[in-house]
């Protein structure tokens, strides 16, 4: 049980995550802020958080557990501006998409309080933002990535996974590099994929009548185009390398399935598909909510 919650993000991620915490008995006060007054208004109306905060620090002071949940370009700032109320015992937690600039944000940042930070990335979220859209479900039976680092207390690391875990959460420790690696594969460059896809398709004269057209597997495929710029925009740059090491991998493969179709070949073609066919269909994901991320 936690006396105190600081939310520093009081959106969908922040306010999904408060709302869990009420629900499971593991706080007893949510103090939010946004940088947004309407949207710390709003929580506060919803029942997300119990106290507006008009300021970060303020957020947390008090607070035993923190939640950092603002887009990850202004994670450094943020930190600059909670450090100084932060105590030895308070869990501090972001949940931003990448990992690695994180955490060189907090080493520059936090120094002495890097001991109660765990990196965490909730595999989780729609693809519409915003505290309104706060679900108390949004975390059961996700994976929530967790990358402490080698100045995190194991206590603080071990705490932040009985969190997770008690919100319904699949918890996996890794280290922010191994995190980047693998999610700018599964996660960021099939963003950037979908809204290249998108853009692409826009750009012809008649993109919006083949839109119209479209059917299950247009939905599929693109429904991630659909996502917050915002967010995708910071989280694309701050993982850049690793996503440009796999938009190569990617653009090989693309690149032997054109040659194979332009020309004609069959039988190149039948092996490739059944290549990709077999590796997809035994992959299984919890059958819960839409994600965006």
């Amino acid at each position: 049980m936690f006396e105190q919650l600081g939310l520093i993000g009081c959106g969908l991620m922040g306010g999904s995550f408060a709302l869990a915490l009420k629900r499971a008995g593991l706080v007893k006060q949510v103090v939010g802020y946004s940088k947004s007054p309407t949207t710390t208004a709003k929580a506060r109306q919803l029942g997300v958080i119990d106290v507006e905060a008009p300021s970060a620090l303020l957020a947390v002071s008090g607070a035993d557990i923190v939640l950092v949940a603002v887009p990850v370009a202004a994670t450094e700032d943020t930190f600059k501006a909670i450090r100084h109320l932060l105590t030895p015992q308070t869990l501090l937690m972001d949940v931003g998409s990448t990992k690695s600039d994180v955490v060189a944000a907090a080493q520059r940042v936090l120094r002495d309080h890097l001991t109660g930070f765990v990196p965490a990335h909730p595999i989780a979220g729609k693809e519409v933002a915003g505290v309104e859209h706060a679900d108390a479900d949004l975390y059961v039976n996700r994976q929530v990535i967790l990358t402490p680092t080698e100045h995190t207390s194991p206590t603080h690391a071990d705490r932040a996974e009985q969190l997770w875990r008690a919100l319904g959460a699949q918890v996996l420790r890794m280290s922010p590099q191994q995190h980047d690696a693998t999610y700018a594969a599964v996660s960021h460059l099939p963003h950037l994929l979908a809204f290249a896809y998108i853009n692409g398709l826009a750009s012809q004269p008649q993109g919006q009548q083949f839109m119209a057209m479209a059917g299950p597997g247009f939905r599929d495929f693109s429904r991630i185009a659909a996502s917050d710029p915002s967010v995708w925009r910071d989280i694309l740059l701050a993982n850049r390398d690793e996503v440009l090491a796999q938009s190569r991998h990617f653009r090989a493969a693309l690149d032997v399935l054109e040659q194979a179709v332009s020309e004609q070949r069959a039988d190149l073609l039948v092996p490739l598909i059944e290549q990709a066919r077999s590796l997809r269909s035994p992959w299984q994901m919890p059958a819960t909510k839409n994600t965006d991320d």
